[in-house]
């Protein structure tokens, strides 16, 4: 509990203890209206305040002013009938302090895990100055390409890529993810993240307003300005609401006396007053103004806890009615890198091959050769490579050990004559000579994501009636990765507006329907189908800054798996506002009924009241918690 908690609950407490002291304690008249006063004003001396300036700023119609009217006539009326029962005015007041303090509490709760997001800023930079020193320094003042350096239990505070050490990182405030992620030379890391043992030099790759951490922040600031159409509803309704009940009540406390008087009968007014006072306390739009709009910011707040960054109440009440999702394959479902996935050797043995690939690959700059440098780190041997002859479109050619060997495509091989086998392999296919002798092949590709088949399976469990996969690849590789997948259709060699064109062609046969689609990828050219689909949704680690800027939701670990869980928490989060609007109306409107013809006391009105409020408060913050699947179940 925060400061201003505690302090609200000893008020609580205070004027609690004191209604049970004055219960037995022997005065009457005017000094038992004075004491009584005392727990009252103490318990409800701000709502008295805000009723003030609500009316001094001419707004007045809140459930301040409700309040403030219902307690302080049924003080009036208890003076007028001179019975001295002050009790239900504090009272009323006493439990409706009471349901603004869970209401507070929950939404501190559920405020902890955006909080701790917000914590991710970092406070300084490490630099060495002129003499070698380690100054620290304004994180907005480093330039890109400036190296910084990160001691152990520091945040990095500025993205950037690993010059020197090696280390382990926290980045669950970041990804949700709980298990360090082991860095060294080479390695990008993130801002935000926390260093946890070796020290780390790195080199700064971006400005610190367009770092991670900076973007987390803009995100998580703005969030709560995108407000759904179930809160933009409800802030309406309580605007026309309010005014109107307290017309009601008006009406209440007057025309029934009038008319009895007429008529000739007692008019009982201090009934018909006592009436309208409990229908004043009964009308509150409590429940609904404090639950829905928190229901939403504990569901944002409970997604971010999961490393998935939701920007606003909107895109959650839109990412429960998705029903067919569409993927861009290269980074989103497949890890967007080159790797040797399998090795045919025809003469020499797998590792000698690779090795042999490896030597000639040397000092190509090719993504292609990379993945075979990675696949073989220690080619670096005491082998002699020497001749080496790079042919645009075809190839390598070196001699290693005074061997002449060939790398390439099939380009290459039928250029030195040299007989090739084909592959039935989907990939890259590169094929090795040695003097002439065809002696195998190497298949590179882009490996599809540990998650990437349960995250499919996930999604179908969760009613999402078609997945397609848009990618600017080839037909065969396209056809590859759905077949693996089970996606339910694809789309290939695709260039930026042909992705647009074919999303809009899958927006038109949702059109007039309560289906939404949602597009997931990574890249700059997914910006504008991102922008375009009803809910965009981009892999926020590798992503680009434009891909996240124009996407709604973020998932900071890259991680496929964790749309399903975004779709549960905004399904489940959409179940409890319906629960708590139709409660909450269905409640107030049987007992303002029974209150009208007089069945209803203020005890009953505390209850449709605050009562109600904190029931919905308690189930609000169900929105918080979802938990995590294990992606082996769909496996």
């Amino acid at each position: 509990m925060n400061k201003k908690q505690k302090k609200n609950l000893a008020r609580i407490l205070i004027s609690l203890i004191l209604i049970i002291f004055l219960h037995f304690l022997p005065v009457q008249g005017w000094l038992r209206f004075a004491l009584y006063l005392i727990p009252y004003l103490i318990v409800g001396y701000d709502i008295l305040i805000k009723a003030f300036y609500g009316l001094k700023n001419k707004q007045p119609f809140d459930e301040s002013l409700l309040m403030s009217i219902a307690t302080l006539g049924a003080i009036a009326l208890a003076l007028y009938s001179k019975s001295g029962d002050y009790v239900e005015a504090i009272a009323v007041m006493l439990l409706y302090q009471l349901g603004e303090f869970f209401q507070s509490y929950a939404v501190g709760r559920s405020r902890k895990s955006i909080s701790q997001l917000m914590d991710i800023a970092p406070d300084y930079a490490n630099i060495k100055n002129d003499q070698g020193d380690l100054i620290q320094v304004d994180p907005e003042e480093v330039q890109v390409g400036t190296e910084i350096y990160i001691k152990p239990g520091e945040k990095i505070p500025i993205d950037g890529q690993v010059l020197e050490g090696k280390s382990s990182l926290d980045t669950a405030a970041l990804t949700g993810e709980s298990l360090p992620q082991d860095v060294g030379v080479g390695s990008q890391v993130f801002s935000g993240a926390i260093n946890l043992n070796g020290l780390l030099r790195v080199k700064t790759t971006k400005e610190f307003g367009e770092s991670t951490a900076s973007k987390v922040m803009e995100l998580i600031e703005d969030a709560s300005s995108r407000k759904s159409k179930s809160e933009n509803f409800i802030s309406k309704f309580a605007r026309i609401y309010t005014p109107v009940v307290v017309v009601a009540a008006l009406i209440l406390a007057i025309i029934p006396p009038i008319i009895l008087k007429v008529s000739g009968n007692p008019s009982h007014w201090d009934d018909w007053i006592y009436r309208a006072l409990t229908f004043l306390i009964i009308s509150c739009p409590c429940a609904l103004v404090i639950s829905i709009p928190l229901s939403f910011f504990a569901g944002i707040g409970g997604a971010s806890k999961k490393g998935i960054l939701i920007k606003g109440s909107n895109y959650l009440e839109t990412l429960s009615e998705v029903s067919e999702i569409v993927f861009d394959k290269t980074g989103t479902l497949t890890k967007g890198s080159f790797t040797v996935t399998a090795i045919h050797p025809q003469e020499l043995k797998e590792e000698d091959l690779l090795h042999l690939a490896a030597h000639v690959e040397r000092y190509s700059t090719h993504p292609i050769a990379d993945s075979v440098r990675k696949a073989y780190p220690n080619e670096d041997d005491d082998c002699q490579v020497e001749d080496i002859n790079e042919m645009a479109g075809h190839g390598i050619t070196a001699k290693v050990n005074g061997h002449l060997a060939y790398v390439g495509n099939t380009k290459l091989m039928d250029h030195f004559s040299i007989p090739w086998k084909a592959c039935d392999h989907v990939g890259t296919i590169l094929h090795i000579a040695r003097d002439g002798h065809y002696q195998g092949h190497i298949v590179i590709a882009d490996t599809i994501k540990k998650n990437a088949k349960a995250a499919i399976k996930a999604l179908k469990a969760e009613g999402i009636k078609k997945t397609l996969i848009l990618t600017g690849d080839n037909e065969e590789v396209a056809k590859d990765v759905a077949e693996k997948l089970s996606v339910d259709g694809y789309y290939s060699q695709l260039l930026p507006q042909d992705k647009v064109a074919k999303l809009e062609e899958e927006l038109q046969a949702l059109k007039g329907t309560k289906e939404r689609l949602a597009f997931v990828g990574d890249g700059i050219n997914d910006a504008p189908v991102l922008t375009r689909a009803d809910v965009g949704i981009a892999m926020g680690a590798m992503g680009s800054d434009a891909a996240i800027e124009a996407a709604d939701v973020i998932l900071m670990d890259d991680d496929p798996f964790k749309i399903a869980l975004a779709i549960k928490i905004s399904k489940k989060c959409l179940r409890i506002v319906k629960q708590n609007t139709y409660a909450s109306i269905g409640i107030k409107v049987f007992v303002l009924i029974l209150g009208a013809l007089g069945y209803a006391s203020m005890w009953a009105a505390i209850f449709a009241d605050v009562g109600v409020t904190v029931l919905a408060v308690l189930n609000a913050i169900r929105c918080m918690f979802e938990k995590s699947e294990d992606p082996s179940k769909y496996i």
